[in-house]
């Protein structure tokens, strides 16, 4: 609670005005994405839509992250549409080449996040933040490359892919501490990953409350988002 409380006030007297950052996917696709500032950290946070959505998805959390001491990338992933008035630019683009825009196609975008990410702002600590498909996404991510990020937060992912294994298979791998969360009506979508993650390092919440799905669970006009944010804010500061 004294985290999440600090977060929020110094809010009040640090937001960032998000910058327009591009780049390309292993494809040539060019990616876009808004970048949060935050001088003097050295802890990042890439934070990924649900579906049909776009980067707009963190307009009002990623101020609050940097408020928290993260800097942040917000990336449109190829598989989207809208949200908040943002137009998933990447989605945007890869349809006018005719390029597929699945969920799975989407994964190769995450992985050119993370180099880029990693290329270009050299971070001590690297966080993978993914909402709904991309939560999932990003469990695959960290399973498949067990020491490439340093923790991963999971917002109502499940078997979305067709295969009913696809994420806890690569799940097993995941070496890094783990959060995971949703509307608690979902968390039979979720349970057999959790489940997969070996070792002791895996937090999750479910609240008491109906909830909300995705990152959209932190938005202040739910009534229940302190408690996400609390969660997550108390996940976050454990992290090595």
């Amino acid at each position: 609670m004294k985290v999440f409380l600090i977060g929020m006030l110094l809010l009040c007297c640090s937001v960032q005005s998000q910058q327009s950052v591009h780049f390309n996917s292993s494809d040539g696709l060019e990616i876009s994405s808004d970048y949060y500032a935050k001088q003097g950290t050295s802890t990042f946070i890439l934070l990924f839509h649900q579906a049909g959505w776009s980067r707009g998805e963190y307009r009002e959390i990623a101020p609050k992250l940097n408020a928290m001491g993260y800097a942040c990338l917000a990336v449109d992933l190829r598989s989207g549409g809208a949200v908040n008035g943002v137009v998933n630019e990447t989605n945007r683009k890869a349809k006018a080449k005719g390029m597929a825009t699945t969920y799975k196609e989407a994964f190769k975008d995450i992985e050119a996040a993370v180099n880029f990410v990693k290329t270009t702002y050299k971070p001590e600590k690297l966080i993978l933040w993914g909402s709904s498909y991309s939560s999932a996404l990003v469990l695959k991510y960290a399973g498949d490359h067990p020491t490439a990020v340093q923790a991963i937060v999971s917002f109502a992912p499940g078997e979305y892919f067709g295969s009913k294994t696809y994420i806890a298979d690569s799940a097993k791998h995941i070496e890094v501490p783990t959060f995971i969360t949703s509307a608690k009506n979902e968390y039979k979508n979720w349970k057999a990953i959790h489940a997969a993650i070996p070792g002791t390092q895996k937090k999750s919440y479910l609240p008491d409350t109906s909830g909300n799905h995705g990152s959209r669970a932190l938005w202040e006009k739910f009534n229940d988002h302190k408690g996400y944010w609390e969660a997550v804010s108390e996940f976050l500061n454990t992290v090595p």
